[in-house]
């Protein structure tokens, strides 16, 4: 049988088209001849993800994102299918969308369940997790320092609207003459220096001499402190302690009563007897006066003794 030419021809065209469908497809990530697990997960926001973007596991390609729709419910629909069947990814596995870098866009990293033993099929669905890239942690860490700016900057216009207010031209008047009437302070006080600095230069000698004196007066403290570290004043003091506390004792012993001049002080009936001693002396001198010869008798002629008569107390 010859093969005409039309057949080469028709031959040629189909294998060019299948040859031009399987490198489309590779160039998509889709083998043509490999059997392909399909998995699904739902998002309420992809973040930018986009079809065909690489799905992960560990850092390694397994597969990419083959469809994205839009369910009934408003949910995002993501049909992964993953080339890769050494793979284990166990049905509570987590579908995650990540941002690798700055350039690259979304992609989805699985994180498998390696304690699940119950792999996936094709048709099944995987939790879902958004991870938030740099950029977007940044961003999220970045809005309450701008609202705290946004904030600072509406209080400072409302310091400077209430300046403003307070700051009327009375009042501007009055702040320059307080800054010229502090100015003039400025300059009377340095002038005060300059005669104080003159002054100190003209009693330089004096304030010497003075400070020589003050010196020589340290000394001499020091001297007297010296002394009176010498003099033993440390058994002065116990002495005086010790004599203290005899003086002490005897109080206490006059306190109490106790020997003679305790029971002067405390004994009703001494008191009473001295005081009836000091009475009867009283009268003993009153009489000697009056009658001294009752006590005293000179006679040349024998002149006889007076009777003794008790003398009156004076009333």
């Amino acid at each position: 049988m010859k093969i005409t030419r039309e057949i080469k021809t028709a031959v040629l065209v189909i294998a060019s088209i299948l040859l031009f469908i399987w490198g489309y497809s590779f160039l998509k990530g889709q083998n043509l001849f490999n059997s392909h697990k399909k998995l699904f997960v739902e998002f309420e926001n992809i973040e930018g993800l986009a079809a065909s973007a690489p799905v992960t596991i560990s850092g390694k390609s397994i597969g990419k994102v083959n469809a994205i729709t839009l369910n009934k419910n408003g949910m995002l629909l993501i049909e992964l299918q993953i080339n890769e069947d050494n793979f284990p990814i166990s049905k509570t596995s987590i579908a995650q969308i990540y941002e690798p870098g700055f350039i690259g866009g979304k992609q989805i990293a699985i994180i498998p369940n390696y304690k699940d033993t119950e792999m996936t099929v094709t048709g099944d669905m995987l939790l879902s997790d958004i991870k938030l890239g740099l950029m977007s942690t940044v961003g999220e860490k970045l809005v309450p320092t701008q609202q705290k700016i946004d904030k600072l900057i509406v209080d400072a216009d409302g310091l400077v609207s209430n300046m403003n207010d307070v700051l009327d031209a009375q009042t501007k008047q009055n702040l320059k003459n307080s800054i010229a009437q502090l100015n003039q302070t400025l300059t009377e006080i340095n002038k005060a220096t300059q005669k104080v600095n003159e002054m100190l230069a003209s009693n330089q000698q004096k304030i010497n001499n003075s400070l020589s004196n003050v010196e020589k007066v340290s000394e001499n403290f020091v001297k007297i402190s010296s002394d009176l570290e010498n003099a033993n004043l440390g058994q002065t003091i116990k002495t005086l302690e010790g004599t203290l506390d005899n003086v002490n004792k005897i109080m206490a012993n006059l306190e109490s009563g106790k020997g003679t001049m305790g029971k002067m002080l405390k004994d009703d009936a001494m008191y009473n007897n001295l005081t009836k001693t000091s009475k009867e002396l009283e009268l003993l001198l009153q009489d000697v006066r009056l009658h001294p010869t009752r006590y005293v008798n000179v006679s040349l002629f024998g002149k006889k003794e007076k009777p003794y008569t008790e003398p009156q107390p004076k009333n």
